[in-house]
């Protein structure tokens, strides 16, 4: 089975809870509190390991919060390289407000992160001389460069390793110089990519292809909320439909997504199948309430359901 990698710049320790009715200036009564490792690719990490897979998490962690952050992911059963550093991994804060099914988040800024620090997880990557899949995936700290994905790409070239890579802003028009394998942008960020202020689902195949022929990657994956996602590389272009759920929560469904697509990557199924099961296990992801992430039998039932249905 081919070694899957997971870097993440910018883990977070997500806290979670409940309140009847979330009101300003008042002591409000809370839930039990739920702590999980998160981060775009510590997600994907769990994610996989949940639908049955394993990956290697690449992180970086910094003070009392990133020691509960090692030991909350240990006690997950997830490998990891941790590189160490000065800061305090951020902690992000979740609230459902029970009366409304309303979920507030509130994302914390990270630490700043050092040349240095940021390097030793680089050396440690170019190190993993046994890696097949690099995925890449969330927000980039104060301090990591936006170029970074650029140095990662040429460790994946040396190591000759699949790169995918899920980000936004100015990494993700930086990364695709980087010689990506698979590109998950929504619709606002290939938008970006090819200079459009908008762009509507008809003309997401020919945007991406654009993008193709350029050199930049091999394939497109553009995620489109509840219209499911579009796949496309040089010679198919198929639009994947979700299957009708009650949504209880939308954190984790695109980290859950990401983690579908590359474990049936990693299984050889054909790409188009591998973003049917992405699809499936970020609708699963939906299913749950606060941070969960996908449930391995949902995700197959909904794949199962997608396939029996031929819908495409």
């Amino acid at each position: 089975m081919p070694k899957i990698i997971t870097v993440t710049f910018n883990p977070a320790i997500d806290k979670s809870t409940t309140v009847p009715v979330l009101m300003p200036e008042k002591k409000l009564r809370c839930g039990d509190p739920v702590f999980e490792p998160g981060g775009g690719g510590i997600n994907v990490a769990r994610a996989i390991k949940k639908l049955g897979g394993e990956a290697t998490a690449f992180y970086l962690a910094g003070g009392y919060a990133g020691q509960a952050f090692v030991d909350l992911l240990k006690a997950e059963g997830v490998e990891s390289v941790v590189t160490p550093i000065a800061g305090n991994t951020r902690e992000n804060f979740i609230v459902l407000e029970s009366a409304s099914g309303q979920q507030y988040r509130f994302g914390m800024p990270g630490p700043e992160i050092s040349e240095t620090e940021w390097r030793d997880c680089l050396n440690g990557l170019e190190l993993a001389k046994d890696a097949d899949i690099i995925v890449v995936s969330g927000s980039l700290p104060k301090g990591v460069p936006d170029d970074v994905y650029l140095m990662i790409g040429a460790i994946a070239q040396r190591n000759k390793a699949r790169l995918i890579i899920d980000t936004s802003g100015d990494a993700l028009k930086k990364t695709v110089q980087a010689g990506v394998y698979l590109l998950k942008p929504n619709l606002g960020e290939l938008a970006s990519l090819v200079e459009k202020d908008d762009l509507d689902i008809e003309l997401v195949d020919d945007a991406a292809r654009e993008v193709i022929r350029s050199g930049h990657c091999e394939v497109m994956v553009v995620s489109m909320g509840a219209a499911g996602a579009m796949v496309v590389t040089k010679d198919i272009a198929e639009h994947i439909f979700p299957p009708a759920v009650k949504i209880k929560s939308t954190v984790g469904a695109g980290d859950s997504m990401v983690a579908g697509m590359v474990w049936s990557i990693a299984q050889n199924r054909s790409i188009q199948d591998a973003v049917r099961y992405g699809v499936a296990c970020g609708t699963a992801a939906t299913m749950n309430e606060g941070t969960a992430l996908c449930r391995k039998k949902d995700a197959d039932h909904l794949f199962t359901l997608m396939k029996s249905r031929n819908v495409l």
